[in-house]
């Protein structure tokens, strides 16, 4: 399947800043860029740095006061065959990989740490990628989404008390509740066929006999067509725009759709 992508970010910038921008998408085995291009307005000289975990890239510029337009649009084939996950297994955890690590660990958003007795209590008969589709139904179930409803201090427990949030709030909780029973889960920004509105969507990753495996706990569009961004601990290592200064949103649009490329 090809998909063509357009994202446009439209900001006026009250003070001299600096930008980091996590908008490409990222080159992967079951995700294939075929043309891309990202030109900035208004903007100073751009310097690209590998995305964590080496998913993707990332891009900062400098820009002064005034209106700055971020143009990205590509052209990506995807090929990600659908998985049942309650066939797959659980990894030892001395087999981590050192990239795979970190993602069994509380972070700011995903209080780990908080959930293990729900878990244990509620879905104890259940182990490796059963229990993440048991988890991930749970959610898509108990929380409504809200747009809204939550803001950026918004973190997994926030959520799960209040059972509403956005697409942010359903991956962080998501991903809490799998890394409570020491199943690395990290945070992905995605671009997603269908979604509507039209945005850049958050959803998870599980690491599930030796590989990552994308899960959504909105179902508001299927895994098996999204393109992946960025990857982090939390929503602050995937944010698609990071200021260090001030600005205000303009406008902004995300467009993905289906196209057909010539063999």
């Amino acid at each position: 399947m090809h998909l063509a992508i357009e994202a446009i970010l439209d900001y006026e910038f009250v003070e001299t800043s600096d930008v980091l921008l996590a908008v490409e998408a990222a080159a992967q085995p079951d995700q294939r860029v075929i043309e891309q291009t990202h030109i900035i307005d208004n903007a100073g000289p751009l310097t690209n740095k590998v995305g964590g975990s080496g998913v993707g890239r990332r891009t900062w510029t400098h820009t002064g006061t005034g209106r700055m337009v971020s143009t990205y649009r590509a052209t990506v084939e995807v090929q990600r065959p659908a998985v049942d996950l309650a066939g797959l297994r659980k990894s030892l955890l001395p087999s981590l990989p050192e990239d795979v690590l970190p993602f069994i660990w509380p972070s700011r958003y995903c209080e780990a740490d908080r959930f293990g007795s729900f878990v244990s209590g509620h879905f104890s008969n259940l182990e490796g990628g059963a229990l993440v589709q048991a988890l991930e139904a749970w959610v898509h179930e108990n929380i409504a989404y809200v747009p809204g409803s939550s803001g950026i201090a918004t973190t997994a427990a926030d959520t799960f008390v209040a059972q509403q949030g956005v697409c942010r709030d359903f991956a962080h909780l998501t991903a809490a509740l799998i890394r409570s029973r020491d199943i690395p889960a990290r945070l992905v920004s995605v671009y997603a066929l269908d979604l509507d509105p039209p945005d850049f969507h958050a959803v998870v990753e599980v690491w599930l006999d030796g590989a990552w495996h994308i899960v959504d706990a909105t179902h508001m569009a299927p895994v098996e067509t999204m393109v992946r961004i960025a990857v982090g601990r939390d929503a602050t290592d995937i944010a698609f725009m990071t200021i260090f200064g001030g600005a205000q949103m303009n406008a902004q649009s995300i467009s993905v759709r289906r196209v057909e490329v010539p063999s």
